[in-house]
């Protein structure tokens, strides 16, 4: 279990060397790498960490990030959505560890490990963030390496119960599983006075009409066409945040459907920047329909504002999860914009209930969902998983040092 009180041979001793394994790493967004620099940005001060990521551009380098050492391996080519980074495996195989961090899927990280690693012991933990949906063509290549991975980990971590009932591939290795999910900065989703005069400046930018907010990228899964149709039927105009290749179609839709004029593409808005458009809406819409959507940090961010969210029920997702249907906000089925329509309707027009929906959303953000308490799940669990190890040697290079 992940509160297991076992005393760790770290306790006593010497801090615990940590190699994150990741896709990418800030400056670079996304929402695999935003968890993992917010993770390795709690645990920085319990734990000796060592980040090693594929590179967007350009040679090999390493750095120290907000006090986290990062290398970024020269990248040769971009498959499948999959960096290929010739030079990972060698520095895998460079760093003694005391444990392994995978975050998959993450194609490259596996092969690299299973190529690279040298017979030292070292234990493992795989953060499984969700399944290869589309690209079958890659997981058919990729899954021996994942399986062999799989089951060499020593604890693999799901971010909702759902995903880890759901998941054919984690099926074999349920007995590992453990269940942390996400957490976000909650701090940066207080209201300020700045915030609040911010809101008040968006609000008024659209003639104090009511406000839907929908925010993410512009495809397939998001499911935004649905969130168009849906209002013809609400009385309300709908922003919506983020850029992708369905943008165009989306505009003409909302054309062909005439709600053109409260319809408003506002193109990508920096994450930092979000909290306003928060506080300023009356309903937070996620109408995802696939299971690409694993899990939907957004709606986090959402409820930390105490703004009521309306999601969709997708079948062994983390969505309905993270929002439950009737305490954060309504769950309606996916790709139904006459459900989506009514649950947003019924939440603008009860005042009361969206405030009752937004606090029990914000109170269950700051008691499940903070950064500080998915450190501390994770730090449990490496303890756990790292008892009867033996330390590795203390790294020479000093940087891992904090």
């Amino acid at each position: 279990m992940l509160g297991s009180r076992r005393t760790s041979a770290y306790s006593d001793r010497r801090t615990m060397n940590v190699l994150q394994l990741g896709k990418y790493y800030y400056p670079y967004m996304g929402g695999m790498e935003n968890h993992l620099y917010l993770l390795c940005n709690e645990l920085k001060q319990s734990v000796n960490l060592d980040v090693l990521v594929c590179h967007t551009r350009g040679a090999s380098v390493t750095e120290v990030v907000d006090g986290v050492r990062v290398t970024r391996c020269l990248r040769v080519a971009h498959v499948a959505s999959t960096s290929i980074c010739p030079t990972m495996p060698l520095e895998v195989s460079r760093r003694p560890c005391d444990l392994v961090h995978f975050h998959f899927p993450h194609p490259m990280a596996a092969v690299s490990y299973l190529l690279g690693q040298r017979m030292r012991e070292h234990a493992v933990v795989i953060t499984y963030h969700s399944d290869i949906i589309k690209q079958r063509r890659l997981l058919h290549l990729y899954r021996p390496f994942l399986d062999r991975v799989l089951r060499r980990a020593d604890a693999i971590v799901c971010t909702s119960p759902n995903y880890k009932e759901a998941s054919d591939v984690l099926a074999p290795f349920t007995d590992k599983c453990h269940v942390i999910p996400y957490g976000i900065d909650v701090s940066q989703f207080e209201r300020t006075e700045e915030i609040s005069r911010r809101a008040q400046e968006i609000r008024a930018r659209f003639g104090g009409r009511r406000l839907v907010l929908a925010v993410g990228r512009l495809i397939y899964y998001k499911g935004f066409e649905h969130l168009v149709r849906a209002m013809r039927d609400v009385d309300a105009d709908l922003l919506l945040v983020g850029t992708g290749p369905l943008r165009s179609t989306l505009e003409e839709m909302a054309r062909e459907v005439g709600v053109r004029q409260r319809v408003h593409f506002l193109g990508e808005v920096h994450n930092r920047d979000l909290a306003p458009y928060y506080f300023a809406a009356d309903v937070y819409a996620l109408p995802s329909i696939a299971r690409s959507e694993a899990f939907a940090i957004v709606q986090l961010e959402a409820m930390a504002c105490a703004l009521p969210v309306v999601n969709t029920d997708i079948p062994g997702s983390g969505v309905p999860f993270v929002s439950r249907d009737g305490e954060s906000g309504l769950t309606v089925r996916p790709e139904d914009a006459t459900s989506l329509a009514r649950a947003l309707t019924t939440i603008i027009a009860d005042r009361d209930l969206a405030r009752r929906l937004g606090e029990a959303g914000r109170r269950r953000v700051h008691q499940e969902f903070s950064k500080e308490v998915m450190a501390e799940r994770t730090l449990q669990l490496y303890r756990s998983v790292t008892c009867k190890i033996a330390p590795a040697p203390a790294p020479r290079h000093g940087l891992m040092a904090n």
